[in-house]
């Protein structure tokens, strides 16, 4: 099909081998993996399926596919929408309905969005375990894993990145891996206007009114414009704040956190002028 096509033809350096890249240089997976692919309904988990499709055809690794999603409340258009792209890209979604839009809406307050993507993950790894999966995979990209680290910054008083993999602290021995760790979401976005695609957004009770695509005011919208703005004077702002994870100097930094732990200035005695 052409989608499949076009991911390994026109957006073979900037989709194809950057998703390469992450599996190998993060050692995403291994022999007889079963990965459950977790599908949202939006631009980057569908992107995602069809980037596991194509690996696990031209893989030499042997490793092996579930396709789930889960429905928490999204209203029949959504959830149609959903339906008809997996169909349009081939992906065998199994589909699961929960309430958590609607448990969400009652106790998160008025901040419900950290609340529901916990629940979200939580019922997602459960249903990957019933099949027998021992990682699940999502469709975070490079842009969000930047926008991550300035957040936790700018509003969090805290430098945190987000790691492409890691050990769920619920579910056993299931890990938790996002193969699109360095692909950007503007190539992303290109893809899906190249191919004419339509993608839901968050899709929640607080912005299942806005267009198709579109996305409500966040803290994360006024990061992307600040990287934006930032950007007409800086071209490579995005590459030097995703390497700066990759980088990061505990010597000059006056304290740190680890496994739960505060360390304070344990360094700062006796050490040389930085």
């Amino acid at each position: 099909m052409s989608v499949e096509r076009s991911i390994i033809t026109k957006f073979r350096k900037p989709i194809w081998s950057r998703f390469l890249e992450a599996v190998k240089v993060y050692d995403l997976i291994s022999p007889n993996d079963k990965i459950a692919v977790c599908v949202s309904g939006g631009k980057d988990s569908f992107l995602l399926a069809k980037l596991m499709q194509e690996l696990k055809r031209h893989s030499e690794i042997p490793f092996e596919l579930e396709f789930i999603s889960m429905n928490p409340g999204y209203n029949e258009q959504n959830a149609e929408l959903i339906a008809k792209n997996a169909s349009l890209l081939e992906i065998p979604l199994k589909t699961y309905k929960s309430d958590i839009f609607e448990v969400t809406e009652e106790i998160g307050g008025n901040s419900p969005c950290y609340l529901c993507a916990r629940m979200r993950r939580g019922f997602l790894y459960a249903r990957a375990e019933e099949l027998g999966c021992n990682k699940i995979a999502l469709g975070h990209h490079k842009s969000d894993v930047i926008e991550t680290t300035l957040m936790g910054m700018l509003y969090g008083g805290q430098i945190q990145g987000m790691l492409p993999k890691l050990k769920s602290s619920n579910f056993g021995n299931m890990q938790l891996i996002r193969p699109m760790y360095c692909i950007e979401e503007g190539d992303i976005i290109h893809w899906q206007k190249y191919n004419n695609l339509q993608f839901i957004a968050c899709a929640c009770k607080k912005t299942e009114g806005l267009a198709l695509g579109e996305q409500g005011y966040s803290a994360r919208q006024e990061v992307k414009e600040i990287i934006r703005r930032v950007k007409e004077k800086n071209p490579d702002v995005e590459s030097s704040v995703f390497k700066s994870i990759h980088n990061v100097q505990l010597d000059t930094l006056v304290g740190y956190k680890r496994n739960g732990k505060s360390y304070f200035m344990e360094k700062f005695n006796g050490s040389p002028e930085v």
